[in-house]
């Protein structure tokens, strides 16, 4: 015979809430944009923000070349400067991870490679491992955006898929909107 089910009150209903999972979200900040820019470029004497503008030819082309993006909450760019020269560009970028938004900096030299991602901040409860050394500086030295394809050139991470996956399309839609936008008229 199967048990009685019927609810049991409020005290049955306060012990159903105490016996649910809880989601234990851990955020922290790791880096400022500050510092973040000075690590990507320690040898920029200073660096001035880009206004973003696209037109729409120029928004089709990003996103085409970048491929399906996840959520994206904010994007900042900034010249990195040394004396009148550019060596590169930073972006400020937060990509959803599998709930809350990730920051993280990517920086792209003058030559159009990239440098070790940078964490800012992470929201997430499990994942977190994106932050560690070795995952971050796959990264480094990839100009083609063929070369920056999560779980072919860039490896997953078990636990924390989601973060990988939307970090790397992120960082594929920086390439792409620096290609189209920011490329310095030296390079081009």
């Amino acid at each position: 015979m199967a048990p009685d089910l019927r609810p049991l009150g409020w005290l049955g209903a306060l012990a159903a809430v105490a016996a649910a999972p809880v989601q234990v979200v851990v955020a922290a900040d790791y880096l400022s944009v500050e510092q973040a820019q000075r690590v990507l470029f320690p040898q920029a004497d200073r660096f001035t923000e880009v206004a973003l503008a696209l037109d729409a030819a120029q928004r089709e082309r990003v996103q085409r070349l970048a491929g399906p993006q996840p959520p994206h909450r904010s994007l900042r760019a900034f010249r990195a400067l040394q004396g009148d020269a550019q060596v590169g560009t930073v972006f400020i970028d937060e990509v959803v991870g599998k709930q809350d938004f990730i920051t993280y900096a990517a920086g792209i030299d003058a030559g159009g490679q990239l440098k070790p991602l940078e964490v800012l901040s992470y929201r997430e409860s499990h994942g977190g491992e994106i932050r560690s050394e070795a995952w971050r500086h796959q990264f480094a030295g990839r100009g083609d955006l063929e070369a920056l394809r999560v779980a072919v050139d860039i490896k997953n991470i078990a636990g924390a898929t989601l973060s990988c996956e939307h970090v790397t399309q992120g960082v594929r839609w920086l390439m792409a909107l620096w290609q189209i936008a920011l490329k310095p008229s030296a390079n081009v």
